[in-house]
């Protein structure tokens, strides 16, 4: 039995392709690569011959079957990005973006509660079938970095990405299009972006001090229903101020029984601990649209005060804590 073993052990060793590859699907991708090169590399001599002009890049997405994959890998831009953005611009009713892609013309009497977002084969039909969508996608990348609205919704480091100098295959913009794919899923791990590190952060520069954590009373009486804390002020024995964070940027299987356990654990706390009030943070596009109404409503209603990521809504968190 031990010389099979072994046997099986060396055929692992001996015959390790290190690297796990399909012939033919590489073959197929490579292709498909090249062609997106290529229709890069045209794109380029016409913008230095005829001048950067929406309508090369209209024709780009007209006639080409991969027109927006080549546009996306000229900016950087995400496709799952774009797909939101588009959605962000259903739901917004902000007049400038809604004008600037040409809204009225290729999507009308949406109910907001009811939107979902598109999926790949609904943009491409749109894209082939309406010259308004292509003008609207076109001026998103020529002029989108101009509008207010999403200067300030937009993450800068995605907001870098709708540079007209991209569009005009300059080689610094051509640069930064290479590092920030390098570089995005770093940027995405990273600690600072993340909601829970920005309330710490708040709360360190304002010296009050917090857990995170099971509250003791929970722990000891509701093992089954307590759950972790994302911050307890000032401690875990003698809460004063709860804080749960909830941002979600898709929608979530899991939407309906958070609000309905954000719920539980709010009179468990009423409970265990009368004086101290329940805080949540509830943000984020899946809980703009994609979640039930009723789910939210349940959600909100569990906190004793809300708050969102929005600037305005940090400084009232800023003087709620100071005056606790």
């Amino acid at each position: 039995m031990q010389n099979e073993h072994s046997k099986k052990f060396q055929t692992v060793i001996d015959k390790n392709t290190f690297y796990f590859y399909n012939p033919a699907f590489q073959e197929k991708y490579e292709s498909y690569i090249n062609s997106l090169n290529e229709t890069l590399l045209v794109l380029k001599n016409q913008v230095e011959t005829q001048g950067l002009k929406k309508e090369i890049f209209e024709n780009l997405l007209a006639e080409k079957e991969n027109g927006l994959r080549a546009l996306l890998a000229l900016t950087g831009f995400a496709n799952e990005s774009l797909k939101r953005l588009i959605t962000v611009v259903r739901v917004s009713e902000n007049k400038e973006l809604s004008k600037l892609l040409l809204r009225n013309k290729w999507t009308k009497n949406e109910e907001v509660s009811n939107i979902k977002e598109w999926g790949d084969n609904r943009i491409s039909n749109l894209i082939k079938n309406n010259s308004y969508f292509r003008k609207g996608i076109v001026n998103l990348f020529f002029e989108g970095s101009t509008t207010p609205f999403l200067a300030q919704t937009l993450p800068l480091f995605e907001l870098k990405k709708l540079s007209i100098s991209k569009l005009n295959f300059e080689i610094p913009a051509l640069v930064d299009t290479l590092v920030r794919y390098k570089e995005k899923g770093s940027y995405s791990g990273q600690a600072e972006n993340n909601p829970e590190f920005f309330i710490a952060e708040i709360l360190r520069k304002n010296n009050i001090d917090f857990e995170k954590g099971d509250l003791t009373e929970l722990f000891e009486n509701e093992p089954v229903e307590k759950r972790t804390m994302d911050f307890i002020i000032p401690n875990k024995k003698l809460p004063k101020i709860i804080i749960e964070s909830s941002f979600l940027v898709t929608t979530s299987s899991g939407q309906g029984d958070k609000s309905k356990t954000e719920g539980n654990i709010k009179k468990l706390i009423s409970k265990y601990y009368p004086k101290a009030k329940f805080i949540g943070f509830v943000d984020g596009i899946g809980w703009y649209w994609y979640v039930r109404k009723g789910d939210l409503m349940r959600m909100v209603t569990a906190y004793d005060e809300v708050f969102t990521f929005h600037k305005e809504e940090i400084e009232r968190f800023k003087k709620f804590l100071k005056k606790k």
